[in-house]
């Protein structure tokens, strides 16, 4: 999530929680965005972001890696927002028939909604697509 717009830059989807995951994700961003300077990544303190697999490629990448204190949700409080109204909006209202369908629906559910028409109150109502171009302009 860049926390400027709050727009989902990069996401994966597997059936497991495990360090591919997590840097395709980052990849993912990275194609959107580009390779800016001076990042911070942050995250909590999960065993797949704390891995030396992980630390190297931020370190390959020059970004600064922030991870949230033990047993303290608010320094991630805007991702950690972002995945409970996934979850309210999308995941726990549907029964998936398989993976690919699922991976299909979070798809549409972050790319499609979520990014270019979901209205965010600390965006001046705007969805995070909106607000960037309003800002362009």
């Amino acid at each position: 999530m860049d926390l400027f717009n709050r727009e989902i830059l990069g996401w994966s989807f597997e059936n497991n929680m495990k360090t591919p995951m997590v840097i395709e994700a980052l990849k993912r961003a990275l194609i959107k965005r580009g390779y800016p300077k001076g990042v911070i990544f942050h995250s909590d303190r999960g065993v797949q972001y704390a891995c030396t697999e992980f630390r190297k490629f931020l370190k390959e990448l020059k970004f600064k890696q922030s991870m949230s204190r033990k047993g303290n949700c608010y320094d991630n409080a805007p991702t950690e927002s972002f995945f409970r109204t996934f979850k309210v909006e999308e995941v726990y209202r549907k029964k998936y028939l398989n993976f690919e369908i699922a991976k299909r629906n979070i798809f549409d559910y972050i790319e499609v909604f979520y990014n270019r028409i979901r209205k965010h109150s600390k965006l001046e109502y705007l969805s995070p697509i909106q607000y960037v171009t309003k800002l362009s302009a």
